[in-house]
């Protein structure tokens, strides 16, 4: 029994890393129709592509920024597609290639699983046709062995997410801080007016009575008449 939970338990751990293993499909690149491998994954298609991202930039290959009516873009973008030039990924091949990769999320109600496709061009000839079984396993396993990537990736903004949150909270806190110090200001000073309107009152309802004493006074001092 407890094996049977522990490897129902392995399972689904590994289900959170990744949907499927890499495939190969066709997919529109550069105006053409290109071969590629395919790899879903059960994160959300930001979180893939900064782990791409970080990969390649290990790797010593970061996309040129491209000025696109006055903005900078991050990555050199065909449709989608981070364009990687000339690279040497020796996990795959020893050659310098291009390596082109689009990242979307795998379906427009899945917020959370995304799909990452990788075409590789060697001279203008999609690799695939000119590679050996050995280097297309390679090719697949570039893909499968970016997991521990994904998997920091997600950590890593889920801590930028918690730190956010921290950080809106301390300062919702600091707003109740600067709040409640207003108002105890003003409590003490109305705690002053109201002290001077006390005594204030005490020294009118003197004022009134010597008023009245001396208003009998006044009165006394009339003539009886007949």
């Amino acid at each position: 029994m407890n094996r049977v939970f522990l490897f129902a338990l392995l399972v689904s751990l590994i289900s959170l890393t990744t949907f499927s293993q890499v495939s190969q499909e066709t997919i529109e690149y550069n105006k053409q129709k290109h071969s590629a491998f395919k790899m879903e994954y059960a994160y959300s298609a930001e979180v893939v592509e900064n782990a791409l991202a970080q990969r390649m930039d290990q790797l010593g290959y970061r996309a040129k920024e491209e000025k696109d009516k006055g903005l900078l873009n991050l990555f050199n973008k065909d449709k989608g597609f981070m364009v990687h030039k000339n690279a040497f990924v020796t996990e795959i091949n020893e050659k310098s290639m291009d390596y082109a990769f689009k990242v979307e999320p795998r379906n427009k109600k899945d917020k959370i699983g995304s799909v990452i496709y990788m075409v590789i061009i060697k001279d203008g000839v999609n690799a695939t046709t000119i590679f050996n079984e050995a280097e297309v396993e390679k090719a697949k396993s570039f893909l499968t062995n970016l997991s521990p990537d994904v998997e920091s990736s997600q950590l890593e903004m889920q801590i930028k997410g918690q730190e956010e949150g921290v950080a809106k909270s301390e300062k919702k806190f600091r707003t109740l801080q600067n709040d409640s110090l207003i108002l105890e200001n003003k409590i003490r000073e109305l705690h002053v007016q109201l002290e001077k309107i006390i005594k204030d009152q005490a020294f009118q309802q003197k004022e009134i009575e010597n008023q009245k004493r001396l208003l009998d006074e006044m009165k006394g001092k009339r003539k009886v008449t007949q």
